[in-house]
């Protein structure tokens, strides 16, 4: 019995040391050839080495973000980069061949890197700014969370012991930072909230200096506020956090 118990956790703490301990990345890029008002795309990503799961996901994590931002028409079939790099550049043509007086050349730039990592937890932001056409480009953040030990992509509701709990206090220190009175609507400054309630970006991660809380240009705000961030320190998030930052 015992020699089968010792082999268990010999085994655990094998497939624990292959998620956690040998993560390494290698720069991918991939990007169009360089010329005068053509439109380009320029992608600068770590990409992890190995075949452990951890890997794997993260590469797929950022692999679908970046697949989901190239997407202009929402009907692309791209099932890589180099795909979607080239339905961004189809879909331009196409758009240009219907109306060439008033297409201006396209523009994505994608940037990845990590913005935190620790024995347990990795996350990776990707900074991205799209041009395709109109008044302005739309730049913006991801942020993804991975379990180093399980290999897992982590989301909104993995990261935290209490999801309502956290919510509360954050809208408290949301409203402490924009200077909202802390009773009345959420919107009584000039916020955009939807249903006049407090909620959590769809983007949440760790960073060194604290649990980043980023609301997307349009999120709760107009296009000229940019985006919304909240930065909560580690003393103060960690007994909300599945995760926390040791000190």
């Amino acid at each position: 019995m015992k020699s089968k118990l010792t082999c268990l956790l010999i085994c655990f703490l094998f497939i624990a040391c292959n998620n956690k301990d040998t993560l390494s990345f290698e720069p991918l890029t991939i990007a169009t050839d360089s010329c005068e008002n053509c439109t380009s795309v320029r992608i600068e990503i770590p990409e992890a080495t190995g075949k452990t799961k951890l890997s794997k996901t993260i590469n797929a994590a950022l692999e679908g973000e970046i697949i989901a931002l190239l997407n202009f028409d929402e009907e692309s079939n791209a099932q890589n980069l180099e795909e979607a790099k080239e339905a961004f550049l189809y879909d331009y043509e196409e758009l240009n061949g219907k109306f060439p007086e008033e297409s201006m050349p396209w523009e994505a730039t994608i940037e990845g890197n990590i913005a935190f990592e620790n024995e347990n937890i990795i996350t990776i932001k990707l900074e991205s700014y799209i041009y395709t056409g109109g008044a302005h480009g739309y730049g913006t953040n991801r942020f993804l969370n991975f379990d180093k030990i399980s290999g897992k992509e982590l989301y909104q509701e993995d990261l935290f012991n209490n999801l309502d709990e956290f919510k509360t206090y954050a809208e408290t220190l949301f409203r402490q930072q924009e200077n909202i009175p802390a009773e009345g609507s959420i919107n009584n400054t000039g916020f955009m909230f939807e249903t006049e309630n407090f909620y959590l970006p769809d983007n949440l991660g760790y960073t060194e200096t604290g649990l980043l809380l980023f609301y997307e240009p349009y999120e709760i705000a107009s296009f000229a506020d940019g985006p919304i961030t909240l930065t909560i320190p580690y003393l103060e998030a960690n007994s909300f956090l599945k995760y926390p930052k040791k000190p």
